[in-house]
């Protein structure tokens, strides 16, 4: 009996689906029922004890709802700032990184990569020290450097903001700048040769070479930016030391989920938020993937 089921897991024809079966289980698992189960509660009033079918309450309620929409707009401005820094600074570190007559490669790499093994609970422990309202902290020290007086950094939407961003940037441009190392590994140094025999500068080959080939890179590094910028809620919840910034300047979409849900036991409203992002998100990348070529793209 032993030697039958063996000989079945080994047999070329079932061999590929036990391979894949750990994947297809944790998929349906950890991915299909959670979204189908919040789907059912998205239409319901969850409370301790008690479930009401609702209908679409949940999302009329979802329309007209003043903090909600600000929270979508934190969340798209953080993303669009992410995006528009941790993609082309990464790449150009990348390209620095990979050039021959770079000197201390693996100190600035390591460097850049440190930021991302740090905890974000310490990460923005130390930003919200930094950004700190008293004046020995560090920025109103450098602000006092030159003559200007202290300010309350976090209570301001502008510069609290600022200091959000650049925190994301801090921790996320080491792992960038890697996979973008990465793809341009599989570059032949070839080209580059060729490219400086036929009289081209640095910014042409970078412009004409590097881009170009590391493509799939720069989409891949675009389309998990675009779902972190989205699901980002530590980072905030670190620096401000809780989920209710001044004037809700650091509230995103998932900190908006997460007080709902947890901290005003409002599951079946908190679903439905959920759903939203869910459905941004994917838009938001299914756009991006058929302007860069990815889907719709002709096949031969």
């Amino acid at each position: 009996m032993m030697r039958k089921s063996v000989a079945f897991l080994y047999n070329q024809k079932v061999a590929p689906y036990v391979f894949v079966l750990p994947f297809v289980l944790t998929f349906l698992i950890f991915f299909i029922y959670p979204v189908i189960t919040t789907v059912q509660m998205s239409f319901q009033d969850i409370l301790p004890g008690m479930v009401n079918n609702v209908g679409f309450k949940n999302y009329e309620r979802l329309l007209g709802d003043r903090i909600f929409r600000t929270a979508v707009s934190n969340s798209i401005l953080y993303t669009l700032w992410t995006l528009l820094l941790l993609i082309p600074f990464p790449l150009v570190f990348a390209c620095m990184l990979n050039s021959r007559s770079m000197i201390a490669r693996g100190f600035f790499k390591t460097s850049l990569f440190l930021p991302v093994v740090t905890s974000v609970v310490v990460a923005g422990t130390i930003f919200r020290l930094m950004f700190g309202e008293v004046n020995g902290s560090l920025m109103n020290t450098i602000r006092m450097f030159f003559g200007l007086g202290p300010i309350k950094w976090l209570r301001v939407r502008e510069t609290g903001f600022a200091a959000m961003v650049l925190m994301a940037c801090w921790r996320w441009t080491g792992v960038n700048m890697l996979y973008f190392l990465s793809g341009l590994k599989g570059v032949p140094p070839e080209m580059y040769e060729s490219a400086e025999i036929d009289g081209a500068n640095a910014w042409q080959k970078f412009r004409h070479i590097s881009v170009p080939l590391v493509k799939p890179t720069i989409i891949y590094v675009l389309t998990i930016s675009i779902y972190a910028g989205l699901a980002m809620f530590t980072e905030s919840y670190m620096l401000w030391a809780g989920n209710n910034s001044p004037k809700n300047i650091g509230l995103t979409i998932v900190g908006y989920l997460y007080r709902q849900g947890w901290e005003q036991n409002r599951m079946g409203y908190a679903s439905a938020v959920g759903l939203v992002l869910l459905v941004v998100a994917m838009a938001i990348n299914l756009v991006q993937l058929r302007l860069t070529g990815v889907l719709g793209r002709e096949r031969d």
